[in-house]
């Protein structure tokens, strides 16, 4: 006991610091994968069928790959395929790589469900827009975007608490997220090797993230209930 009371300190310091990590590549993924999804699903819709087959492809290729895979790519190719190591080797690079992962795989994600929350509106609404003289995006934006919010919810909901647990896999390219930093204690670190216990504390970080966005994903479609 006093000798886990004397690795505590620094246990919970190297897991602060992993942690941090882990929240910036969860929220430079959602700032980037929810427009750009937004974006994809409408070329998904696209008239134009050169437009569509491309995000279609583009979908399916990433949906249907694991994004382990996508990371080892989109890491390694550039340094040996093309012998242009543009990400470095450092800290920075490998977490910028995992951000470009992350937000084209899960934009792929959203796109989809954006593109079911949008195909869900009734089309008289669109109609009433334009007999009312609104534009196309005046239609989106003020009558069917809400709406689409709405329905879009549980599932968005479901794909952003995966997010915070897919963060780890960013590890296979040596980014030092919250399990990269309870792992290292096993391995050896700052003194401390051997010890498994400080993954289980990895644990209870992803337990208060996903429980505190849980509360706050279930006020907002508790907000959105005038709608239905």
């Amino acid at each position: 006991m006093e000798l886990f009371l004397e690795q505590l300190p620094i246990v919970i310091h190297a897991l602060n610091i992993g942690f941090l990590q882990t929240l910036k590549l969860f929220f430079v993924t959602l700032l980037g994968a929810v427009p750009l999804g937004l974006l994809i699903s409408f070329g998904s819709m696209s008239k134009i069928l050169p437009v569509k087959g491309f995000f279609k492809i583009l979908i399916w290729i990433i949906r249907g790959t694991p994004l382990m895979i996508q990371l080892l790519i989109i890491y390694y190719f550039p340094g040996l395929v093309m012998h242009n190591a543009i990400w470095g080797g450092d800290e920075t690079g490998r977490f910028v790589a995992s951000s470009v992962a992350f937000i084209i795989n899960y934009a792929c994600y959203f796109s989809e469900i954006f593109r079911g929350g949008i195909i869900s509106i009734p089309v008289g609404q669109d109609e009433a827009g334009y007999v009312l003289g609104m534009t196309k995006s005046e239609v989106f934006f003020k009558v069917k975007l809400l709406q689409m919010v709405k329905r879009i919810l549980p599932p968005m909901s479901n794909e952003i608490l995966t997010l915070v647990k897919d963060t780890s896999l960013a590890r296979i390219i040596a980014l030092q997220e919250v399990i990269w930093a309870g792992q290292a204690f096993m391995k050896g670190s700052q003194g401390i090797s051997g010890a498994i216990w400080p993954l289980f504390f990895t644990a209870i970080y992803y337990l208060i993230c996903n429980g505190l966005l849980t509360l706050l994903l279930g006020g907002l479609e508790k907000k959105l209930n005038f709608f239905r």
